[in-house]
Order: structure tokens, then C-alpha cells, then sequence
């Protein structure tokens, strides 16, 4: 019995670490592209149990198997190490200043979530000067309510199909636009913001659907709308920020491939995963929440706040608006340009 469960998990997590590199849109495909440290600590685990436990396997078995996992554990280690202290940063850190800074709190509240006091109590204590909220409905516009005494410039767009969008801002938004990219149930926010010195920025706030049988079961939409922002971001080559809960994490391919059409970066890079989805299952977390930095920008800081009720944590920023170049950004060969207009297209045609 020992050594039928052994092949079995083993088996499992060696071919839920090669189900990734298959570029197919379905969700139960996509879904692998999740829990990546999961899948190394099971790996890790399922090495050391065939090394300690006593089974029948052969020589020629076991070793088939430890080398079969060995091998999965040092890709995924490979894949892990850049979104850890031991990587390289794509965004380096800089001081902050008060007049070129911009400090940005974004959440995914759960729509039917109700405590809105946490939040509430969350924005006193950290200050931010602009709250980015997705999956709000009328019940958070009004639980909300008081927010709108310090944050004088707002976007509300209470929605019951949990796509709703709150933004609150105590930085002028000096023009924005709300566009429907690819669903017209799903909206995403293109702002233009001063910053205190006078300097515009321009700000994305983006929620694609998720790959999920429940919703979307492909991941055609998600990836489409993600990277038709990128390639916006690099046509406008101006300081740029793109947030919200990207329904993808910090590691797969189409976040990469965003990074390069953009030519944007992660400040997650180089400094730790930084998870904030699923807030009441700590097995099962990973980077869903996201902000983006274009070249002209430093970090302050990052941090992922406590719980607010939701299944994802807030998450904070504080960028700095910077002279010099501090990012190390990735620039998107032809075929990849090639493939980010084909993933567009698809989006936009509904093509599976």
C-alpha cells in the first residue's frame, strides 16, 4: 500500500509540474499554473519519503522516481528563486519622498463580505493616497461611505456580478476613462493622476475574469485583457502603473509575457511572493493581487496587510517617481509580439 501511494503522488506532482508548459486556454490546464510552491514542498516531501519509508520498489524504480522528482524539484526551485530574496530585483529601492511618491492600496474585497470596518479601519491606519477596490457592490459603495470625507476624488462603479470597481483618490485624477476591453459585464479604469509635484502618471486598474468552470473556462479573456493593457502601456512610453487582481499569478506565462510586451516590472521580483490569495486557506496561497511599475519608477516599499474579511488580502505600494532608470525590465522578442496579438485577437473575437 505504501508504495502504490508513493507511485501515485508521485506520479501526480511530476506531471502537474509539466502540465504548465502546455499552452492550451482551458482551465484545467491553466489551474497548474498556480501553486508552485505547493507543488516544490510536496515534491520535496514526496523525495524524502522514498528515501525514509520502508516499501518493495526496485533499485531500478526508486531511482527512476528520485531522479524523476529531483529533476521537477530543481526546475521549480529555479522558478521560485527569482520571487525571493536570492533574486534579482527588477525594481530597485529607493527613498521616499513626500512631493514625487504615490502610495496605492489595492484590494479584492469578496462581494459578499460585510466587514466593512476592517477596511475602513485598514485605511486610517496605513494612509494611502489612493485605494484601488474590486468586487464591490452597492452594499460596499455604502459601507464605505465615510471614506469619501478624505478622498475627494472618486470612480464608482458598484456592480452585483462581482465586478465592481471603487477607486478613491486624494491625488487629483485629472481624466479618465472606463473601458469595457473585452467582456461588457467587466470594466477596467485608465486615469490619469497628479502626484503632488505636478508630474502626470498614468494609472491601469484592471480585473479579468478567472479561468474557473464556474465562470470563464478558458483562460482566452483573462490573458487577452491583461495583455492588451500591456501593449497600451508601451505605445504610451510615460510613467505608468498597472494594479488590480489580475486572476493570474506572479510566475505564469502570460504574466512574463505582459512584463515583456510592456516592458514593465514586478517589484515582487528579487524581495518575496508577497501572496495574497486564498486568505483563509494558508496551504493554498498565491500572488493574485498586482501592481506594475513602469521604467520610471523606484520602490518605496511593498507590504501585504492583515485580513479584511475578504478571501484575498490588501496588499500596499509606494512607488517613487524617479529621474534615473531603477528597473530591470524584459523587452518581447517576434514571436512573442506575434503571440500576444494572436492571444488579443482572440480574445476580442471570442475564440477559444
Amino acid at each position: 500500500m505504501t508504495l502504490l501511494i508513493l507511485r501515485i503522488f508521485s506520479c501526480f506532482f511530476i506531471i502537474a509540474t509539466l502540465i504548465p508548459f502546455i499552452k492550451w486556454n482551458h482551465w484545467w490546464i491553466r489551474v497548474f499554473d498556480y501553486p508552485r510552491l505547493q507543488k516544490l514542498t510536496i515534491i520535496l516531501t514526496l523525495l524524502l519519503l522514498w528515501v525514509v519509508l520502508p516499501h518493495e520498489a526496485t533499485q531500478k524504480e526508486l531511482w527512476t522516481f528520485l531522479l524523476l522528482l529531483a529533476a521537477a524539484a530543481i526546475f521549480l526551485l529555479i522558478k521560485v528563486i527569482p520571487f525571493s530574496p536570492f533574486g534579482k530585483k527588477m525594481v530597485e529601492t529607493v527613498e521616499f519622498d513626500e512631493t514625487s511618491s504615490i502610495h496605492i492600496l489595492i484590494g479584492n474585497v469578496f462581494q459578499p463580505n460585510t466587514q466593512h470596518p476592517l477596511l475602513i479601519k485598514l485605511v486610517h491606519e496605513t494612509n494611502p493616497d489612493l485605494i484601488f477596490l474590486v468586487e464591490t457592490d452597492s452594499h460596499w459603495e455604502k459601507g464605505l461611505k465615510s471614506l469619501e470625507k478624505d478622498y475627494k476624488h472618486l470612480i464608482k462603479l458598484p456592480l452585483d456580478n462581482t465586478y465592481g470597481l471603487l477607486l478613491y483618490s486624494k491625488l487629483e485624477i485629472i481624466s479618465h476613462e472606463i473601458n469595457y476591453l473585452i467582456d461588457p459585464g467587466i470594466p477596467s479604469l485608465d486615469l490619469n493622476v497628479k502626484l503632488k509635484n505636478g508630474k502626470v502618471i498614468k494609472i491601469h486598474g484592471i480585473h479579468p475574469t478567472p479561468p474557473v468552470p464556474t465562470q470563464n473556462p478558458k483562460s482566452t479573456d483573462r490573458d487577452a485583457e491583461i495583455l492588451m493593457v500591456g501593449k497600451k502601456v508601451k505605445l504610451l512610453d510615460k510613467p505608468a502603473l498597472v494594479i488590480g487582481d489580475l486572476n493570474d499569478v506572479a510566475w505564469s506565462y502570460t504574466t512574463e509575457l505582459f512584463l515583456k510586451i510592456s516592458e514593465m516590472a514586478d517589484p515582487r521580483k528579487g524581495r518575496g511572493v508577497f501572496n495574497t490569495f486564498h486568505a483563509k486557506i494558508p496551504f493554498l496561497r498565491w500572488p493574485l493581487d498586482h501592481v506594475f511599475l513602469s521604467k520610471h519608477f523606484g520602490l518605496v516599499s511593498i507590504k501585504v496587510h492583515k485580513s479584511i474579511g475578504s478571501d484575498h488580502f490588501p496588499i500596499s505600494m509606494i512607488a517613487r517617481l524617479t529621474i534615473e532608470n531603477n528597473t530591470n525590465t524584459k523587452k518581447a522578442n517576434g514571436d512573442e509580439k506575434k503571440e500576444a496579438r494572436e492571444k488579443i485577437n482572440r480574445g476580442l473575437s471570442n475564440e477559444d
